[in-house]
């Protein structure tokens, strides 16, 4: 029985907690649909790449079709290279040549689950470029630490994903004391940069993953 109460409390302090971390975003998030920036790229292009995130019927089983507000990350990070390789999921893409970048998120069906998707277009070949930097950073991203409990190790992940390039790691351990987890992945699609960052507080499925990569994939090409 005592066993019993423990599971439910854990259970109870986990939802609280995944609640909490929701509303705290959707006020970061200014409460819009969904999120994109410019910052002197073509406003047009950020449109057309908003429209292309807003067909859930290309989505998975277990997501909602509606997205949401560009994911903000649930804790400071101090490391650069963490830093680089989970804002472009949010709608901060690195700036060199960027043409319109738009990025929204999407909730699931676990614990805490949450998708964030960020499509950045690049003219030349700077897409390619800076997903060769970003898979020197998330090599060097060992460790995510943060006040109050946050702890995160990076794992090794492998991700089959129909992009031209795609390089892809888990963070896993606690967020504020309470078991996490971050399926990364970054993947390039042309002169598309994609970024997916898979949350949760209870397990994360790595082919639950898959599928919303070669979803999101197909978003980005359509």
């Amino acid at each position: 029985m005592r066993r019993g109460l423990r599971i439910i409390g854990l259970t109870t302090a986990a939802a609280l907690l995944a609640g909490c971390l929701a509303a705290c975003e959707a006020r970061r998030g200014g409460g819009n649909a969904a999120t994109y920036t410019t910052s002197g790229s073509s406003a047009r292009a950020s449109v057309r790449l908003h429209a292309l995130l807003e067909r859930p019927e290309a989505l998975p089983d277990g997501f909602s079709p509606r997205p949401g507000a560009a994911w903000r990350m649930p804790f400071k990070v101090a490391d650069r290279d963490c830093r680089a390789v989970l804002e472009p999921a949010g709608g901060r893409a690195p700036l060199r040549a960027l043409t319109g970048q738009a990025a929204v998120s999407y909730q699931g069906d676990e614990l805490g689950e949450q998708v964030a998707v960020g499509l950045a277009r690049y003219s030349g070949s700077e897409a390619g470029s800076h997903l060769d930097a970003l898979a020197g950073s998330l090599a060097q991203c060992q460790t995510v630490r943060a006040p109050g409990g946050t702890r995160l190790r990076l794992r090794s992940l492998p991700v089959e994903a129909s992009g031209e390039q795609a390089v892809s790691a888990r963070l896993r351990g606690k967020l504020r004391g309470y078991p996490y987890t971050m399926d990364v992945v970054l993947a390039r699609s042309g002169d598309t940069l994609v970024s997916i960052v898979h949350t949760g507080m209870a397990r994360v499925e790595r082919a639950s993953t898959e599928r919303l990569v070669g979803a999101v994939l197909k978003m980005a090409s359509a």
